[in-house]
């Protein structure tokens, strides 16, 4: 097998990344000035929030407010933990709360509280389904799930390819799980592949992913055309368990643009994944947050779960637009990142240097 140990090493090369960009694991307080703002994240298992939402956030307010704080805490997805996140956020005079939720439902108990003492609510990323926040910024989360899924689809078909797909989903308690779950079915119900079953997987978790693909490669040995995974985490998970089975890894879909995923596109482990504007959507929920804390009223282009909101479009990587895509001017990797001694030779192929 080819590169076995790295999967493994996933959340050590996480908490890795982690420590070097908050003072705690998932806390850090970029100071005081005439308002606060709160950034609280989901979890640790999706490595971007650290690597990308949370700094780009953090430069944006700056450039807007300079004597505005910034208040960021991961709560590791732990609902119970965010809550309280979110409490001792507003105790230390957060204005508004970005918040991307652990758990779409019990989030509304965060809306409620913050609402109560004046505390306007952004949901990041994941919307709060059952009580409407001030704002909602997010990508397309049911564009993403149909794009992967068709994007599979059409690979399959032109090459051939024989056998059904496993559906590997978001958390169940994750409503924009649940809108990528929708945007998959929509892509491969009427594919002509049949579905060999489907899995929400718990907190996003790539280990609970690599366990439940490994049963279904037992259960169906040979048979397995394709993998659609909603994430690049439970895709790398159910790469590890093809891996770990020692049979071929058939396309896998992810979502993401990770770096651990960008490699696995280069090297050809996995199929496809997203390329979100981390960026485009990070600076605009600081906008957002900087006007609520003015007394304005963000612009919205569509409603969501009875919230104003702005989304924004995803694209598709794959190996033939990778170096367009992902090195582009909006892209947030370098290729000195990806393109490591292990994978350097992949990327000169690829024409990436």
């Amino acid at each position: 097998m080819r590169r076995p140990a790295r999967l493994a090493l996933l959340g050590i090369l996480a908490m890795g990344t982690l420590v070097s960009c908050a003072e705690e694991p998932g806390t850090s307080d970029s100071g005081g000035g005439v308002g606060k703002v709160a950034f609280l994240m989901p979890d640790l298992a999706s490595t971007r929030y650290e690597q990308y939402d949370a700094p780009l956030f953090k430069k944006r307010m700056r450039a807007l407010c300079q004597e505005c704080g910034v208040i960021y805490q991961n709560a590791d997805s732990d609902a119970s933990l965010q809550q309280q996140q979110a409490n001792s956020a507003m105790a230390q005079g957060a204005k508004v709360i970005v918040l991307d939720p652990v758990d779409s439902d019990s989030a509304s108990t965060i809306v409620q509280t913050a609402h109560s003492q004046g505390v306007k609510v952004i949901a990041y990323d994941r919307p709060v389904s059952r009580k409407p926040a001030d704002f909602y910024v997010s990508f397309d989360n049911e564009a993403i799930g149909e794009s992967i899924g068709r994007s599979l689809v059409e690979h399959l078909e032109k090459t051939g390819a024989k056998g059904g797909l496993l559906q590997v989903n978001g958390s169940p308690t994750d409503a924009a799980a649940g809108l990528i779950k929708k945007g998959i079915h929509k892509a491969v119900d009427d594919s002509g592949f049949d579905l060999l079953a489907e899995y929400d997987t718990p907190d996003w978790s790539p280990e609970k992913a690599q366990q439940w693909v490994s049963g279904q490669i037992a259960q169906y040995p040979g048979g397995i055309a394709g993998v659609v995974a909603a994430n690049d985490g439970t895709g790398g998970g159910a790469i590890a368990a093809f891996k770990g089975a020692e049979v071929k890894v058939p396309p896998v879909t992810g979502n993401d643009a990770e770096l651990a995923a960008v490699q696995r596109v280069v090297s050809g482990d996995q199929y496809n994944t997203i390329d979100k504007p981390i960026k485009t959507v990070a600076e605009a929920a600081a906008e957002a947050a900087h006007q609520l804390m003015e007394g304005e009223t963000p612009k919205a282009d569509s409603t969501l779960f009875d919230t104003p909101s702005q989304l924004f479009e995803p694209t598709v990587v794959t190996r033939e637009n990778l170096k367009e895509v992902v090195f582009g001017p909006d892209g947030v990797l370098e290729a000195e990142d990806v393109c490591t001694r292990v994978y350097a030779d992949d990327c000169r192929r690829l024409g990436i240097e």
